[in-house]
């Protein structure tokens, strides 16, 4: 696949599907401290993948997808705490984690695909 736009890179289309779930599920939360932070940490994978990618560089690009790795493991570890705390269903907490793991790999093998 030939990538023209950041659009066309498959975790951020994923990381996409992960930050649209991510604001429906704690639309109604009472607990906006929370409720920021696992927002906040979802748009930043699916940001840093488009600012690294217009960067232009691999160098950068390289950086800020370590960087959405990172954001994309800070939502995974939030579902364990909403999975605890009974913020989430099991069947939700399933599915969201299910799509974080498969956007770190998919950042992982762009990742090793970027030479620097």
């Amino acid at each position: 696949m030939n990538i023209i736009k950041f659009e066309d890179i498959k975790s951020w289309q994923k990381a996409k599907e992960l930050t649209i779930s991510v604001y429906k599920l704690f639309e109604k939360t009472n607990d906006f401290g929370f409720k920021n932070q696992i927002e906040r940490a979802s748009v930043s994978i699916m940001n840093n993948i488009a600012e690294g990618y217009d960067r232009q560089t691999n160098k950068e690009f390289r950086q800020f997808l370590y960087i959405a790795k990172g954001s994309c493991a800070e939502v995974r570890s939030m579902l364990y705490l909403a999975a605890e705390l009974e913020k989430i269903s099991k069947e939700d907490f399933n599915r969201l984690y299910k799509l974080t793991e498969e956007i770190s790999k998919l950042l992982f093998g762009l990742i090793k695909t970027i030479n620097v």
